[in-house]
């Protein structure tokens, strides 16, 4: 099974090294000298730079790791929806889910998410690219990973979600059970978590349905939850 490394970068980005024995794949470089540090220091050979999506903050890293490395940009058409990287013995699925940016995917190692700023830990990326259906079809996909998925997300956003999560739900004890052991060394989550936390997983769940009849919000649809939720500031 492949291992990931997360690095801290910026204010609150949080980048990954997928590795092997033998050899990684950065996804979302931009903290460059701790990438190769940790390559260095492990024997690792750097063999491929990727990113979630095309936002700058997390494209930053991309010169310096190739120029530094044997390593190669693997670029969209390197990167087709369910396609495969092989990596030592290991693949890395890639998914597409677009919402936040046309261009956004995430990388599935069988036992880890690289969600990008797709799926954060306890909330969901902005909808820049203004597809809203598109947007929730990503999301179900996500969903429907195993329970014991790990969730590794492009910003360290937790203490803000849960907020704003305990702002709609603030009887969820779960909400106060996964901030007591949230850890900025090592910000990840599950899917069992997210379930249990996230608001935009849990549209269905009678106390979102009951705070969006409150509100006068559509509800009769799944998709007419979600998009209610995502209307909420």
């Amino acid at each position: 099974m492949l291992k990931v490394k997360q690095f801290r970068y910026g204010a609150d980005n949080l980048g990954y090294l997928l590795y092997g024995t033998d050899s990684g794949m950065a996804v979302d470089g931009g903290a460059t000298e701790a990438i190769l540090a940790f390559i260095e220091k492990q024997g690792l050979c750097l063999r491929y730079v990727a990113h979630t999506h095309s936002h700058s903050d997390h494209t930053s890293g991309r010169e310096a790791l190739l120029s530094r490395s044997p390593a190669r940009l693997l670029t969209r058409e390197d990167l087709p929806d369910d396609g495969k990287i092989a990596l030592d013995s290991e693949t890395v699925q890639i998914l597409h889910t677009p919402g936040h940016t046309k261009d956004s995917l995430c990388f599935y190692t069988g036992k880890a998410l690289i969600a990008g700023d797709t799926l954060f830990n306890g909330t969901i990326g902005n909808c820049f690219s203004g597809d809203l259906q598109g947007f929730f079809r990503s999301i179900c996909r996500l969903m429907a990973l195993p329970d014991e998925t790990l969730v590794y997300a492009g910003h360290d956003y937790v203490r803000d979600s849960m907020a704003f999560a305990q702002r709609l739900e603030p009887e969820n004890r779960s909400i106060g059970e996964f901030l007591r052991h949230y850890d900025p060394d090592h910000v990840f989550s599950t899917l069992a978590e997210e379930r249990k936390i996230n608001p935009y997983f849990r549209f269905n769940e009678p106390g979102i349905v009951d705070l969006l009849k409150q509100r006068g919000l559509p509800r009769r649809t799944e998709w007419e939850r979600w998009q209610s939720l995502m209307s909420i500031e």
